[in-house]
């Protein structure tokens, strides 16, 4: 502890050890913790360093003060520990649901300034003058107010265009990729896959038996022309899911440059493109040209979904296709989505007013400050652990171990501390991103970031080789 570094305050450095000295304890339960005076003399600081260190804990709810007993901590039981048959994705998601954690996993960019309250005004300003929906006028393709609107949005020349007949809005993201799958028969087919990649289109596509070949980002976010070619000539490939501008979580736009090559490659073997455009209004670029801008709109299909720029008010997904619109009406007919004209028509209006456009900006300048804060942190304390991918936009930052960890022994160190990070594994099904995590400045709730930085830097380096 004499030797901590200059950057760090004191109390952060007796916190770090206090969580650590938690963290080591054999079983759960109530421990007793050792007192001011003997931390003070083991540790070589003053009483009131350690009773500040104590206080956060005891405000985190970590830690509780007995009379004439001194402190103890209340070791947490994981609610996903390892070794009992659940997976990482499922550990993660369960865990950052308990109360008191530090949520470092979270990718919900909305949640920092969402759109709720405007968007609920507007829905209770419509239900005054639309008390009552005819069933007849239900429209199971989502409402035509949003369509128009979202077809007016993508449309950017008079070759790429979009009519209101061509969007489908569904319940959420997942559902309307499910009833893609379905439509376009991609069980067994051959699909390129842009790496790191979303966990949820990545288990989805697994379920649907879609058959995937992962087409990782190199280093600066550009994709390989020569591996794209080499993969286009020897394998059937039926699609490629291409983000649209801001690959997460890898966190990079890559020049336009290069997305212009890769456009006129797939144009040139006929190929159907997949774009993610889920996050592409979170890059910092403002003005910057969409993948599709350079594709055959006659060849190419657009998914998104509200949530990520409005809010949890808003989870509709939905999907732009000038094609197989027979299949598609049919199938969001099956679905039968009960979602409410009124939230639609809000959403529409939000969008039709600029009122989107407005709350992006803001939303972006927050996240980059929230950004900018968590990878100043990192180079401080964890600089000589992590490598940092310089992040163009979004919620998250992509970083890499500089020593091959077992980054899942890390996860659930870090878990027993009350943080939960999403292990980089969780983005590739082929075994990629061992050494990476992706974190988030956003969920960390009333936690000190700094000190819980620290210890994510201290149980890296702590961590046993991979």
């Amino acid at each position: 502890m004499k030797t901590v570094r200059e950057t760090d305050f004191a109390y952060q450095a007796v916190y770090r050890y206090l969580t650590l000295l938690i963290n080591d304890s054999a079983s759960s339960g109530a421990v007793r913790l050792p007192s001011l005076r003997h931390l003070a003399v083991r540790l070589n600081v003053s009483i009131s360093t350690i009773q500040y260190a104590y206080s956060l804990l005891e405000k985190e709810g970590r830690v509780y003060s007995v009379a004439k007993s001194g402190y103890y901590a209340q070791v947490p039981e994981l609610a996903v520990a390892p070794g009992i048959g659940s997976d990482l994705l499922e550990a993660v998601y369960v865990n950052a649901r308990q109360m008191g954690m530090c949520v470092l996993s979270a990718d919900e960019p909305a949640s920092l300034q969402p759109l709720d309250s405007p968007l609920l005004t507007l829905e209770r300003e419509l239900l005054r003058q639309y008390p009552r929906q005819p069933q007849l006028l239900v429209q199971p393709c989502g409402e035509l107010e949003l369509r128009t609107a979202l077809a007016a949005r993508y449309t950017s020349s008079p070759v790429n265009y979009w009519h209101a007949d061509d969007v489908y809005v569904g319940a959420d993201l997942r559902s309307v990729l499910e009833i893609l799958i379905s439509v376009l028969q991609l069980r067994h087919t051959t699909v390129l896959v842009e790496s790191p990649c979303d966990w949820v289109i990545l288990r989805l596509f697994a379920t649907a038996e879609v058959r995937m070949i992962e087409l990782p980002l190199q280093a600066d976010g550009t994709i390989d022309p020569q591996h794209l070619t080499s993969l286009l000539k020897s394998e059937r490939v039926g699609f490629i899911l291409l983000s649209s501008a801001l690959s997460l979580p890898h966190g990079s736009s890559g020049p336009q440059a290069n997305r212009q090559a890769i456009a006129q490659l797939l144009a040139e073997h006929g190929t159907w493109v997949l774009e993610n455009d889920c996050c592409s209004e979170l890059a910092d670029e403002p003005n910057g040209q969409r993948l599709r801008d350079w594709l055959d709109p006659d060849r190419l299909l657009v998914f998104s979904t509200f949530d990520k720029v409005i809010g949890a008010e808003a989870p509709y997904g939905y999907l732009l296709s000038r094609h197989w619109r027979d299949e598609l009406q049919r199938h969001f007919l099956l679905r039968a989505f009960r979602l409410s004209a009124n939230r639609q028509k809000a959403i529409a209006r939000l969008y039709a007013s600029g009122r989107v456009d407005q709350h992006l900006l803001v939303l972006k300048r927050l996240l980059k400050e929230r950004r900018t804060y968590l990878i100043q942190l990192l180079r401080e304390r964890a600089g000589d652990a992590l490598q940092i991918v310089e992040p163009q936009g979004g919620a998250t930052v992509w970083v890499r171990s500089v020593r091959r960890v077992d980054m899942s022994e890390v996860f659930y160190r870090l878990l027993r501390q009350l943080i939960v990070v999403a292990p980089g594994e969780l983005f590739s099904l082929q075994g990629r991103y061992r050494q990476h995590l992706r974190l988030s400045p956003i969920s960390h709730s009333d936690h000190d970031l700094a000190c819980v930085v620290g210890r994510v830097a201290d149980t890296l380096r702590l961590a046993p080789g991979d």
